[in-house]
């Protein structure tokens, strides 16, 4: 593929990541995937064969990449699970402040749209949510716990977390995220001073 060909598959991926996010899978036709990233309709079939699921599948695992990537380069230099707690809940806050409210966490749309009725889908969105969770499973070993509750406490970090993103989003205020560090640093029992 060459570079016009790429920069085409990238401004399709970019384009349907904004638009699921604020509007979900349901609420994103291709129609406005095509309209909105200017693709030619041949470019998105040529680049997506496997058409709207296939395109939303590159766009979930991209925007996942990104995020366990925020993770996982503090994590390699020694951050604890608390600061990587606090990397995320100030991401998800500045994209539900930045959207006003419609876009906080690049997954959750998606994940509560199609977990019951997309098999696919949902599988990309709980392979995402996986990476998160080995990252924070990882700092958290590091950090003394046994595995098995290492990798508990990793997804009670991230259920809080997402909770967090929808009340923040459904209450227009980052007050949830707050309330989640706050949490966050309880459970891993690093109280705030």
């Amino acid at each position: 593929m060459g570079v016009k060909g790429e920069e085409t598959r990238a401004r399709l991926v970019a384009g349907t990541r904004e638009l699921i996010e604020a509007q979900g899978y349901f609420g994103t036709g291709l129609n406005r995937i095509v309209a909105a990233t200017g693709a030619p309709r041949g470019s998105l079939y040529f680049h997506f064969p496997g058409g709207k699921d296939q395109l939303v599948a590159a766009a979930l695992t991209e925007a996942g990449q990104e995020v366990e990537a925020l993770l996982s380069a503090p994590a390699a230099e020694g951050a604890d699970t608390a600061a990587l707690t606090e990397l995320l809940v100030e991401a998800f806050a500045e994209r539900l402040v930045k959207s006003d409210y419609s876009s906080g966490c690049p997954i959750a749309t998606v994940a509560l749209e199609t977990a019951g009725t997309n098999e696919a889908l949902r599988a990309v969105c709980a392979e995402v949510y996986g990476g998160w969770q080995r990252v924070l499973a990882g700092r958290l070993e590091a950090e003394g716990f046994g595995p098995a509750e290492a990798d508990t406490a990793a997804g009670q970090v991230l259920a809080l977390l997402e909770g967090a993103v929808l009340l923040a989003s459904v209450r227009r205020s980052r007050e949830p995220l707050d309330h989640a560090r706050h949490a966050v640093r309880h459970l891993l029992g690093k109280h705030d001073a």
